[in-house]
């Protein structure tokens, strides 16, 4: 996002230590860093790395480093200092104090802009504020904030971040100035916003359970392809979801109808993608939104089968579908983008084969029928097929099976109307006195 005050971007120096990588690598996890940073409007100008036997609890890493990172911002320009470890309170405040010392001799070129301190935590809370549309999504990513927020009062010392930009987004600066007692009935109100909407989730859930419509869940890393995957297999009269070769771009659960192969509907929703050390408190606030996944029929949990950190990638998604409750055996994994590798000399690890997968590239548009299929055989509802005649009497329910089913060997006799059609055993059981065979 564009800096509002200067209309430009913000140029960002990243700090990681390999203490905060875990359990990926240095390198891997400053990667992951400033892709963040590109999915918050930013740009990253400089790196700067530390190893340590333990954190300082002033400035998190040494003061020689502080120094060090002093010297750098104004010869690169920078904007914003993001740290890949989580800061408190006060080690923001030590950090911005000592990036925004003023010169001991006041001369007319001394860089004059105010460094703002960040870490990588507040830059997912903030690209989240930034993504959020949706009323709900608003209001967790705000929860979220909020939260986060309320034991580093103490520590930022009033220094306000009016102005917009990286890290300024929802309700930051409210979160400055006001006193803890008023946070907190801002925290309970949301929270109670938060229930209603579960209620309304609830009530449509429910529906979809008495119209015994399937839902399958994509989970999975961001960016490892759920919603060009929703895109392949929704109905070809759905509106597209937005795609974008970029960390988070979908933030707001999206669903849609698609159809199986042996005709029946059901819905394919899109979630949050989860990434390493994801906040917290976003977990907790998104809780009542991902818990649909544990309500799912099926779960299909994508992989991006070209990244290096494909196992880390798995092991973060499994984390916290175990933190959900998932059942487990509801899961099939998915390993997308199979375009962009030679799948044969890639090693997976036995863990991630114990499901049922399949190797799929949804950008090429291959081996989706077959997912499909998959879906289909995976459900945990059996399926019929049986010729039916319904008499003319009860064309209300041929029509409710017309409507929803894929018929074959249509005809209208004089009894009545023949087709052959595939059931589940729960349809059948209602069905059964229009069943000929």
């Amino acid at each position: 996002m564009e800096n509002i005050r200067e209309n430009k971007t913000e140029r960002v120096i990243i700090v990681g230590t390999d203490l905060g990588a875990y359990p990926h690598s240095l390198e891997t996890s400053l990667y992951e860093l400033e892709e963040l940073v590109k999915a918050a409007g930013g740009e990253v100008v400089g790196i700067v790395t530390q190893n340590l036997k333990k954190y300082s609890p002033k400035y998190l890493i040494g003061s020689g480093k502080v120094s060090e990172i002093g010297d750098m911002i104004e010869p690169l320009e920078a904007d914003i200092v993001i740290f890949n470890d989580e800061l408190s309170g006060v080690q923001v405040r030590n950090l911005e104090k000592a990036f925004n010392k003023k010169p001991k001799a006041e001369l007319e070129h001394a860089y004059t802009k105010k460094i703002k301190v960040l870490d990588r935590t507040n830059l997912i809370l903030d690209i989240f504020a930034l993504r959020a549309s949706t009323y709900e999504g608003k209001l967790q990513v705000e929860l979220a904030q909020l939260e986060y927020q309320l034991p580093r009062l103490i520590g930022i010392d009033g220094w306000s971040r009016t102005g917009g930009g990286i890290g300024t987004r929802g309700p930051g600066e409210q979160i400055i100035e006001t006193d803890r007692r008023r946070l907190l009935r801002e925290i309970d109100s949301i929270k109670d916003k938060l229930k209603k909407s579960q209620k309304t989730r609830d009530i449509t859930r429910n529906r979809r359970v008495d119209n015994n419509i399937f839902t399958v869940s994509l989970v999975g890393y961001t960016n490892a392809g759920k919603s060009t995957i929703l895109n392949r297999l929704k109905a070809s009269d759905s509106k597209e979801v937005f795609v974008e070769d970029m960390l988070f771009a979908t933030l707001d659960p999206n669903s849609r109808r698609a159809k199986l192969p042996n005709g029946m509907d059901f819905i394919i929703s899109d979630t949050v993608g989860f990434v390493s050390k994801l906040p917290t408190k976003l977990v907790e606030a998104f809780k009542s939104t991902l818990e649909e996944i544990k309500y799912s029929d099926l779960i299909l949990h994508v992989i991006d089968v070209s990244s290096e950190d494909m196992e880390i990638q798995y092991e973060t998604t499994m984390g916290i579908l175990k933190e959900l409750d998932v059942d487990m055996t509801k899961i099939v994994t998915i390993f997308n983008k199979s375009d962009k590798v030679e799948v044969k000399d890639v090693i997976i690890p036995a863990k991630m084969m114990k499901n049922e997968k399949i190797f799929i590239s949804a950008a090429k548009d291959a081996n989706m029928d077959e997912l499909l299929q998959l879906i289909e055989e995976s459900l945990p509802e059996k399926f019929v097929d049986v010729d039916m005649l319904i008499p003319y009497s009860d064309t209300d329910i041929t029509s409710d099976i017309l409507d929803n089913h894929i018929a074959e060997n249509l005809e209208y006799a004089e009894d009545g109307a023949s087709f052959r059609v595939t059931l589940t055993m729960d349809e059948y059981n209602r069905y059964k006195k229009y069943v000929i065979k």
